[in-house]
Parts: structure tokens; sequence; C-alpha cells
């Protein structure tokens, strides 16, 4: 895993910044030049299917039909097909149609990096997470998008309407340039948190904490209630609760440690697993496995994309109370408690994640995937008409609803009030939407696909597939925490970047093994200064001071 829990997709049983100036109005040149070593592309003579005055929020529609090559992961349990109504439909609305070349979620980002690195790669990349396109720079082998957002008027307008704009720096490279665009959302909540049973913590525990102190206390009732119980769990290697709750005690960690670096409050960067919040945070779980309050399987257990498999067991066996989750993942456990305890015997909540000594304070405000052009898009003579259809794609509303729902007054309604109702005799199976259905719009339609489907979402688009406690979940999130800043930009030019890989790998193996031997009790916490002095054996202040020089650069830059 993640984004990696930030970077990797995750189906929706289980479940990353951007921005740019807006483009004066008027007369757009169709020209740009870019530094991938193919020198200027000339748009006038590649504008071949494209549409003259191409404006957000309306339909792209090819003048002329053209095939365009896709990178499409797949995942096990949802294998792609030719037969799926996704594919004719956008290439009935849009006069494209794709060509794909599929690999496995096995493996999917070694071999799209295999595929770039021979020249093999198909046009579009999908499903890529910010950061995870700065080892193909350097190369060439991607398109600078800042060159040509002028020409996705939707992209453009969803970002100054989302207020999006300031976070373009923590996409910008060496160069200025940024090389990805990501799905913006309109409201930024983190996808994983806690998922608990509400009904055990509101009469056992005497309601829903709001710390992680208060989490502490109500894990000792649950566990003298429940005597046979770990009551809280993870299963994801540990990875998913150490990223959400790291915030909580001003550190990073989990999927989101990143490369280690953040902010140091006076504009520059420190190493996260070498600071004091971080300390704090190994030092408050480990009291928490010590005292029999966590199940420490859930945190040595593998994911293959789709969290530890005996985590809804135990929920549903009432051996666990909490664990690490998303929406797709409290419905997954109501379903398994369903069948032991019985409906209408329980509540399960998805709830924010708990605040700490730095307050009640969450992950910044971030992108979810979006995609990268091969270099050799730039040489089509379409290649203008794809960047007018992805921008369609990735940022239209229509196109949005179209890829989560499918066809309207087909697969289902839409109300006065924008509410939308899936027709009784079809499914979204992921989300627990008619259950039983003889056809699965995901399954067997392809609408809600992975690779497309999480990218961009305004807030009443993710609202119109999740459950009522969810909405819930967003509007106590955004009600009750603070995202943190984004970390100060500090991108690294092609020899630090091998520099930077050189010693970031050692230091993030020690990290995670000593993170988890802490937590576990296989190592003294009095020990932490010598921990601290083996990352400074490894050359932590050489990749402290390379990274901050890249900061003080950009700073210089791009004041």
């Amino acid at each position: 895993m993640s984004d990696v829990y930030g970077r990797t997709p995750f189906k929706a049983t289980r479940r990353g910044l951007i921005g740019f100036s807006v483009a004066a109005s008027g007369a757009m040149a169709l020209a740009a030049c870019s530094d991938d070593g193919d020198g200027e592309v000339d748009l006038d003579a590649q504008s071949k299917g494209a549409m003259d005055g191409f404006e957000a929020d309306t339909q792209f529609t090819a003048t002329e039909p053209f095939t365009l090559s896709l990178l499409w992961t797949e995942w096990p349990d949802l294998p792609v097909t030719d037969t799926w109504t996704f594919f004719d439909e956008i290439e009935k609305r849009t006069n494209v149609k794709f060509e794909l070349t599929t690999i496995p979620f096995s493996d999917a980002v070694e071999k799209r990096s295999l595929l770039l690195s021979a020249g093999d790669a198909p046009s579009v990349i999908p499903l890529v997470y910010t950061g995870e396109e700065d080892s193909f720079v350097s190369s060439g082998a991607i398109v600078p998008m800042s060159d040509y957002v002028e020409h996705m008027p939707n992209f453009q307008k969803y970002v100054a309407e989302w207020d999006l704009g300031d976070m373009i720096d923590n996409l910008k490279q060496a160069d200025g340039k940024y090389y990805m665009l990501p799905g913006l959302q309109e409201v930024s909540v983190p996808v994983f948190t806690l998922v608990v049973r509400k009904d055990v913590f509101e009469t056992v525990a005497g309601g829903i904490p709001e710390t992680w102190d208060e989490m502490r206390e109500a894990l000792v009732k649950i566990k003298a209630a429940y005597p046979d119980s770990y009551p809280l769990a993870d299963g994801f290697e540990a990875q998913s609760m150490l990223n959400y709750a790291a915030h909580a005690f001003g550190a990073q960690a989990g999927w989101g440690f990143g490369d280690g670096m953040m902010d140091d409050g006076n504009g520059g960067l420190q190493y996260t697993a070498a600071s004091e919040g971080y300390k704090q945070m190994v030092e408050f779980f480990r009291g928490l496995v010590a005292d029999g309050l966590v199940d420490t399987d859930s945190l040595t257990a593998a994911d293959a994309g789709g969290g530890g498999a005996s985590v809804p067991e135990k929920f549903a066996n009432e051996l666990v109370f909490a664990a690490s989750g998303s929406s797709g993942t409290a419905i997954e456990f109501a379903q398994a408690l369903s069948a032991t305890v019985g409906d209408g015997n329980f509540e399960v909540l998805q709830i924010a994640p708990p605040g700490g000594p730095a307050g009640q304070v969450v992950e910044p405000r971030n992108f979810w995937n979006g995609f990268m052009l091969n270099t050799e898009a730039t040489e089509s003579e379409y290649f203008l008409a794809t960047l007018q259809f992805l921008d369609w794609l990735y940022y239209s509303p229509d196109a949005r609803e179209l890829i989560r729902w499918g066809v309207l007054d087909e697969t289902y309604t839409k109300d006065a009030d924008g509410t939308i109702t899936l027709k009784p005799e079809f499914s979204l199976d992921a989300y627990n939407i008619n259950p039983g259905a003889a056809t699965d719009i995901q399954a067997d339609l392809g609408w809600s696909n992975s690779v497309f489907a999480d990218s961009t979402e305004a807030r009443a688009l993710k609202e119109s597939y999740n459950t009522p406690t969810f909405v819930e979940y967003i509007d106590s999130v955004l009600s009750t925490r603070t995202p943190r800043d984004p970390n100060p930009p500090a991108p690294l030019d092609e020899m630090e970047l091998e520099q930077a890989s050189l010693l970031a790998t050692p230091l993030k193996d020690t990290v995670d093994t000593n993170t988890l031997r802490f937590i576990m009790g296989d190592r003294d916490i009095a020990e932490w200064d010598d921990y601290v002095a083996e990352l400074e054996a490894q050359g932590l202040q050489q990749y402290v001071d390379l990274v901050n020089g890249a900061r003080t650069r950009f700073e210089e830059e791009n004041s």
C-alpha cells in the first residue's frame, strides 16, 4: 500500500495538492513550449477532432472520432470486460474510443513504471497520486501539464470555485511546472479514520471520544465490560491508524509518512520520525498495547488491497469495537454484525479522527487520484482534443455523475432537488445499494469503476452514494476539525532526487521497523535517543539539509 495511503487506490469496501492561476480572459494562444525535449508543441497543427470554443460544463464531443490509449488497473474481483456499457456510452457521447493496456492491481505501480521507462506506456496514465510523478519528470517521459491547463476550462473552473488555487506549490517540480493533474475534491475529509460501535461506546463508555486520551478511557471501560476483547484494531499493518492519528500529535506517519519531511513551524522542514511529536505518538500507542487495548495481530496483518480480513469477523464477534476504516468499511462491519448480533441491535459510526496534543487537527486538505500523459501524446494530431476530452472526463460534473451512476433514466433517476436514486433493477453492491438486484452497475456495466469514479467529486456527488452516517461524518469533520497546512514545498532536481533516494530508503526502513517495535514493546521507549542516533548514522542530517536546500531555492525562485 499509500497514499501510501495517500497514493495507493482502494476498492470501495475498504477504502495526495494543486492549484493554478486562472488564465486571464480573452483569446488563448494555441501553442505551448515544453521542456520535455521535444521542443514546441503546435496545437494549431495538432487540433484534429478538437471543438471550437470548448467551455466548462458543456458536453465534449470530438469533431472526428479517435482512439485514445489508456492504462487500466484491474482489481482481482472487478475484471474489466469489453461488454461494459461504460465504454460504449463514453464513445457514444464523445467520439473517443479507449484502447486499453491492462495491468493487475497487485503490482500496478511497478508495471506502470516499467512501461513508462521502456517507452511502451499508453497515452493516458490514470490512478496517479501526487508525488508519484516525480521519478518520471527528469527523463521527459511525461507531459508538463501546467503548460496546457489553459485549454482545460473545467479544471480551471473548479480549482477556482473550490478554492484550491493556493495548493499548487505542492505539485510543482524544481522547474516550476507540474506534471500530473489530480482529482479535485470540493470537500476533503480523511478517507480513513475510526469506525466504531456507537451503541457500545455510548452505553459502556459514556459517549464518542473526541480526543485520543478520551479514546483510551473509553477503551478501558469497554475492555472491562468485554474482557475477552482487544477493543481497538487497525488491519493495515498499523499504516492506516498511524496515518490519521499522527496529525493530532503534530507528526506524520503510516501511509502519510511521505518523504518523512514535515513543517518545522519556521518555514523549513524537519524529519518527522525524529520529532518529539512522533515520539509522543509512539509512546501513546505503546501504552494502549501494554494495557491490552489493541488487537496486535491487526498491526501486523498484511494488506492486499482490502484490509486485514480478520477484523470484520472480530468486529462481528464483539472482540473489536473500534477499527480503522472508511465509509465502505462501515458498511462491511454492519453487514457482518447483522449476521451475529442481528439488525437493530447495533449501530456503526465513522467518527472524526480524535484530537491530541497538537489540537483537533486532521491531515491537510487533499487531492485524490488523477492522471499523467505519456510525452508521446504531444505528437498526436489529436492532442488538443485529448486535452479537451480529459478535461471533460475528469472535471465536468455531468461526466462525473455519469461515471458514478451510469445513464440518467436508464440506471438511475434524479429528482428536482438533485436526489439520485438507483433504479430497483440495479444494484451498487460496493456501497450496499439495492442489494440483490439483478444487475450490479459496477461489476456488470462498469459504472463506479475504480479507475475513474473516485477521482473528482463535488460534495453532493460524494454524498449521493454514501450512507447518511457518512454524510454526518463529513459534517463532523468540517465543523470540529481543522486541516493542517500543507508542508512547505521543496521540489528536488534530478541529481537531488537520486541523492535523496539513496538516503531516504534506509532511513524509512529503520523508521518502519522501530516504530512497530516500540509500539509492540519489543524495544523499550527508553532507547529512543539510541534510535535517533541510528538515523543520524544513516545520514539523517545530510538528508534534512538536502531537502531544506531545495526548499530555500524554491522559495527564492518562486516567492
